[in-house]
Formats: structure tokens, sequence, C-alpha cells
């Protein structure tokens, strides 16, 4: 067993305990509410309309709700902050688990309000400590290894366990169903969760998640190497749109349909050398340092530490610009989280300098220290698979931030674990083409995860394809490693003309994961 699973038979015990005990009670009587090592500082009813938040703007259109909001301080220097919000009428039996992107530090409002609309109740939590959102501020780290730990995998679970007897308490029943749905270190912590806590939730979706938080920072590094390491080396954004015409040039009709998306980058075997400048430098081609930088950032740091960036997610805003190459030299966000990653957790030094990064230490003192407690890459769910846990992974192909092919390396690995009827019984991985980082990107990139999830496990009816649209555009999103492939007559724009296949080969050996 986990280690980190050894708490979890109490916190179910405690949550049944609760919900088994109490009848239905008033929302302002659920400050009185006793869980251990918890002090709930508000319960409140919030009337039906606008909520202004601690932070952020005014919400608007919510239904009437009971908001709990507390403080969990399971050991000396660990303090989490958290909140439930839970319908005060209309409950559908179901709690939702909210995750955190990046280093986290808030609690995610705008989620618990879209959760008690449908008529949820859901809990958040800060993991630990406050930074500005959207800040990549790992501050708060240095010298607080508790706090790591909190963020890394205890702050969740603790969150999961309260927030279920809270809603227990609040309706004198205990919840029917519980999920977890959540994108890049949020899909971390869905993963998390799964491989530590099987009993904490019924499903999971896990977007591009940052599993591998060790060597994807280290990664990042990796690329700021390449893009820096040598005399004239640094690709500047100005440089992107062409090198994704080039990608689309030699990629896009790879699937019997031109539309401005690699439908599938493990197939396309795009030659950075094409883009070679013929004379005077300019934004359409690339010098020699540039090229062989840009095969660098395809090819990682090699697959025993991280998988390269997939082909076709070069441009447009979310793109390279955003997370690689960056605006201008170490300016990009992988810069920022790659250094303060290894400034605040690995080195525990705030005057560290990334110019005396080297990768192979790098990557060892960060295993050594930050992987146990930040790392989701054990590939044993047979816990979670056999109690009925359904777990759902999604990437999209043009993801900048974590190599796509890095959820179809832990779909794999977790897939060889099991048999392949084990596997089907619970598992599905959605490869999407033209999306970035958990949201936007040229493809069509609005699809909804939670209501297969849901039928899942309240139906046993497994997930097939799933429609994905954008600005009068659907495809659908296959079952990997099945593939999108037009029928041949219709509409390209109609998802209804297109199915889903087992790409040439696909049986014989595994998709190519980098270019040349």
């Amino acid at each position: 067993m986990n280690v980190r699973g050894l708490p979890r038979l109490l916190g179910a015990l405690v949550g049944a305990a609760v919900a088994g005990n109490l009848a239905a009670a008033t929302c302002e009587s659920l400050a009185k509410l006793v869980l251990p090592n918890t002090t709930l500082t508000t319960a409140q009813t919030v009337a039906a309309g606008s909520f202004s938040p601690p932070t952020g703007q005014p919400i608007a259109n919510l239904p009437s709700f009971c908001r709990v909001a507390g403080v969990i301080h399971p050991v000396e220097d660990s303090l989490i902050s958290f909140e439930v919000w839970i319908p005060s009428s209309g409950w559908n039996g179901k709690f939702y688990g909210i995750g955190n992107g990046g280093f986290a530090g808030s609690i995610g409002y705008s989620a618990l309000a879209a959760a008690v609309r449908r008529g949820d109740a859901a809990a958040s939590t800060d993991t630990g400590h406050s930074t500005a959102t959207g800040e990549p501020n790992a501050s708060w780290a240095l010298n607080h290894p508790q706090k790591v730990i909190d963020f890394g995998y205890r702050a969740i679970h603790e969150t999961a366990v309260k927030g279920k007897a809270i809603v227990g308490a609040f309706y004198g029943s205990a919840v029917q169903h519980a999920y977890f749905n959540s994108c890049s270190n949020g899909g971390r912590q869905a993963l998390m969760e799964a491989q530590s806590y099987p009993e904490d939730y019924d499903g999971i979706v896990a977007g591009a998640p940052a599993n591998y938080w060790t060597h994807l920072l280290t990664s990042a590094l990796w690329d700021t190497e390449a893009l820096l390491g040598a005399p004239g080396s640094y690709i500047p954004a100005a440089k992107l749109p062409a090198i994704e015409t080039a990608v689309l040039a030699a990629c896009d009709a790879l699937d019997g349909v031109k539309d401005g998306v690699v439908d599938d980058p493990s197939q396309c075997h795009f030659d950075p050398s094409t883009l070679l400048c013929k004379g005077a430098d300019a934004d359409s081609c690339l010098s020699a340092a540039q090229v062989d930088a840009l095969r660098k950032l395809y090819s990682g740091p090699g697959p025993r530490i991280f998988p390269g960036h997939a082909v076709g997610g070069e441009g447009g805003p979310g793109g390279w610009a955003a997370w690689v190459t960056g605006p201008a030299p170490e300016k990009s966000l992988g810069f920022e989280f790659g250094t303060q990653f290894f400034k605040d957790m690995v080195y525990q030094d705030a005057k560290w300098d990334y110019r005396t990064f080297d990768l192979e230490h790098g990557v060892r003192k960060a295993d050594e220290k930050m992987a146990h407690d930040l790392n989701a890459t054990d590939a044993d769910l047979k816990p979670f698979a056999r109690r009925g846990g359904k777990l759902i992974l999604y990437h999209g192909w043009s993801d900048a931030a974590i190599s796509p092919y890095n959820s179809i390396n832990y779909y794999n690995q977790v897939a060889a674990k099991l048999k392949a009827k084990e596997t089907a019984a619970f598992l599905r991985l959605y490869m999407a083409p033209g999306v970035q980082h958990c949201g936007g990107g040229p493809g069509p990139n609005s699809f909804d995860m939670n209501k297969p999830m849901e039928t899942w496990v309240e139906q046993g009816v497994a997930p097939g394809p799933i429609v994905a649209t954008r600005q009068g555009r659907s495809r659908p999103l296959c079952p990997y490693p099945e593939v999108a492939r037009w029928k041949g007559s219709g509409s390209t724009d109609d998802a209804a003309n297109f199915s889903c296949v087992m790409p040439e080969g696909a049986e014989k050996k595994p998709p190519a994961k980098t270019s040349k």
C-alpha cells in the first residue's frame, strides 16, 4: 500500500460517521460541526443572485447556497484553507473536488459557482498557502517542507474528506457520487488522488496532467538551455508563425483533411532544416543555430527524463510564445516555473542561478527531494480500478506547456499493469487535435468530460467518442489509440461525418514520440 494511503480509511470513516449520525442541519449550525484538525470559520446561507468572494470579481446568477469556509491544520506549519459550497435546495447528490493550476495558492471561486449552478456540492482549497492568482510563485515553499507536502497531495485529500463530511452533515445523508475534474497541476492532483486515495472519488478526470512534476520542470530548463545555450540560438516569437506554417504544410493533410490542424503529430515527421535561411535573416526562416535549437525542443531531454514538444502547437496565443520561447529570453512561463521550482523547492536557495543548472544533477536532485511528494507517476491503479473507480485522461495535441506525449506514456504504463479488459473497464484517454494547454487553440477545443464520466459511474455506460466544437466546427475526440477520420463525404466541419478508427500500424508499434 502507498504510505500516503494509510490515513484514508480513517477519513472515510469520518465522513460516514458524520453523514450517518446527523439529521439535516441548517447552514449556520454547521459552524458547530467538529471535524479532526479542522476549524470552521464561516457557515452562512448566501441568497440567490450575486456573491462577492474574498478575492476576485463578484459572481452573478447564483442559486441560494450554503457557504462553509475553514482551515485544516494536520501538522505544525500546515494551514490549509478551504471552502465548501452546497446548494440550498435541489442537490443532485453529487460532490465535486476542484483542482488548482500552477503552484496553486487560491480558492477556485468560479469553479465553485459553476458547480452549485449545476446542482452539485463542491469543495476547493488553496493547498495550504496564498499567492496571487496566475503568478508562477513558489517562494512560499522555501524552507517549508510541510507546505510542499500540503501542495503535493495532503490538501486535496483532506479537503475531499472534510468536504464530503460537511455536505453529509448539511443534508443528513452521504454523498452519492464523488468526482474530481481538473487540468495541469489539477490533473496531477487528480492522478495523485487516484494512486494514493482511491476511496476519495468515484470518477476522476485528469486534463493535461503535470503528474511527472520533477521531470516536467527539469524539461522546462532544458528548453531554456536549448534556446540560450549557443550564440544566436534563441528563437524570437516573431518566427513562430513561420514554424507553424511549415509544420502545417508538411503534415496538415496527413489525416485526409486540410483544416489548419495536425490531427496526429506523432505521425508528422517535420524536418526543421527546411526553414534554414538561404539568404539574410528574416522572420520567415531560421539560422543554423535556431534550427538546432528547434530540433532540441522537439526531441526533448530524452525519454528517460521527459518527451519533447509535439509539432503543431508553436503559434498563436497560448502557444510557444507563452510557454517555451516567451516574448523575450528568460520570459516564458516554462522558464518561470522551472526556475521557481529548482530555486525554492529543490535547492532551497533564493539566490540560486539557473545558469549553473546541470541536467543530470538537476533531475537526480529533484527526484531525491521532491518526487515522493509531487509526482503522481505510480502506474499501479489497481486499488482505484477494482473498487469501481473510473478515470478519464485528456490532453491537447498543441499543448506547449506539457508535452502531450507524457499523457500517452502514462496511459500505456497504467495499461501495462492490468489486463486489457480491466483497463477498458476503468480508463480512457482522449487526445485533442489542435487544443492547447487545458483549452484554446485552433482545433475544436470545447468539450464536456463531466457528463461522460457521470454516465460511466452512475449508469455503467463507458464513454466512446466525445464531440468537441469550435466556431461552427465539430469533431469527435476518440478513445486512444483510435483517431478521427473523415468518411469521405459530407462537411468536414461536422463530427457526424467522421469515424473513430485504429491508425495504421497501431497494433504493431507505438507511435513516434518526436519529429526528426
